[in-house]
């Protein structure tokens, strides 16, 4: 089978291009140029590429870049900066995933003649006895990354491989120095590809959206703070709100932008029975009734009944025990009751 590897510069993706060549598969490494501004953090600095393609040299198989920095831009970066400057907390990752690697990244390779795309996802790739494609979580769960692949629908999934989908972390970078992979020790990523571990995203925001200060409200209220910056506050923070010390808990239960205005309340104040997720998607058929529900990357599930929401694509999501609220902009990803199959997504309103 011809493969084109996604490698990021990471260990798992060059550990990924390893198994698919010892599987006997004609393979071929893509690194995606994405991000053309400053990067120290994430998976677009110029020593990613270059890892990548001495990985490449190292495991004797072709390696290639795309250029996608106008894809990344248009699908990524403006929807994050505008989500921020609505004062809606995004999550650039997953719509990475969603409109470059997981979209541009599939329709080159198919325009190429490949007859797969690999990541180094920790993900897994299944079917039923009818022949329906299943999403999984990986086997380690400590990396499990079945969450930011969650958009991928059967059509994607017919021709997706996770080749380190089975495999604990630890035996991923064994693999690697087994033979001597550069990427062996290499940290994983973790911070957004675009934001800079120096500026942060003050710095990065700064220089595209203006800020404006903000009230900072009790939730009968009166005011007890401000802070600089209402764009960059986001619901369940708790620091950099200029409350005074001393007092008990207090966390943001909301954010109006428009109106300039935080509010505050203790932790029960966060508790919502229920949610609305919009723009959702499906590895298969919608689905309805109980179901184990993911709100962030690595965050436990909860259990909660399901049914259509009043707008299309769109969910309702009922706990059965109140929950902290979801920011705005954050995924929100379903699985079975027995949490290892993903069933969809979407992004909390």
């Amino acid at each position: 089978m011809k493969v084109m590897c996604a490698m990021s510069g990471g260990v798992d993706s060059s550990v990924a291009a390893l198994l698919l060549k010892r599987a006997g598969h004609e393979v071929v490494g893509v690194t995606m140029k994405l991000w053309g501004g400053d990067s120290d953090t994430g998976c677009c600095s110029v020593s990613d590429v270059d890892d990548a393609r001495r990985v490449a040299q190292q495991l004797d198989i072709d390696h290639l870049v795309f250029n996608f920095g106008d894809d990344f831009d248009e699908h990524v970066v403006e929807p994050y900066v505008q989500a921020h400057a609505q004062g809606i907390t995004p999550n650039p990752c997953i719509e990475c995933n969603r409109s470059v690697k997981f979209a541009r990244l599939a329709e080159r390779a198919d325009l190429l003649g490949f007859d797969a795309i690999a990541t180094g996802h920790h993900a897994n790739v299944g079917q039923t006895a009818d022949g329906v494609f299943t999403l999984e979580r990986g086997h380690d769960m400590n990396k499990d990354q079945s969450y930011v692949v969650h958009m991928l629908d059967q059509a994607r999934l017919a021709t997706t491989m996770f080749p380190v989908g089975g495999l604990d972390k630890s035996e991923v970078r064994a693999l690697a120095a087994e033979i001597d992979l550069r990427t062996a020790d290499k940290p994983d990523s973790q911070d957004v590809c675009f934001i800079t571990s120096t500026g942060g995203r003050t710095a990065f925001l700064g220089e595209r959206i203006p800020f404006r200060s903000g009230t900072v409200v009790d939730t009968g209220g009166t005011t007890v703070g401000h802070v600089e910056s209402v764009e960059m506050v986001t619901v369940g923070q708790r620091k950099g709100l200029g409350l005074p010390g001393g007092g008990p808990k207090r966390y943001v239960v909301d954010v109006d932008v428009a109106n300039q205005r935080v509010t505050v309340g203790d932790d029960a104040d966060l508790l919502r029975p229920g949610i609305e997720v919009a723009a959702t998607t499906w590895i298969h058929q919608p689905v309805s009734g109980r179901v184990r529900v993911q709100c962030s990357a690595h965050g436990e599930t909860r259990i909660a009944d399901i049914a259509p929401g009043s707008a299309p694509d769109s969910v309702d999501v009922i706990w059965t025990e109140p929950q902290r609220r979801i920011a705005p902009g954050q995924s929100v990803v379903f699985y079975d009751l027995d949490d290892r199959c993903v069933l969809g997504g979407g992004i909390c309103c």
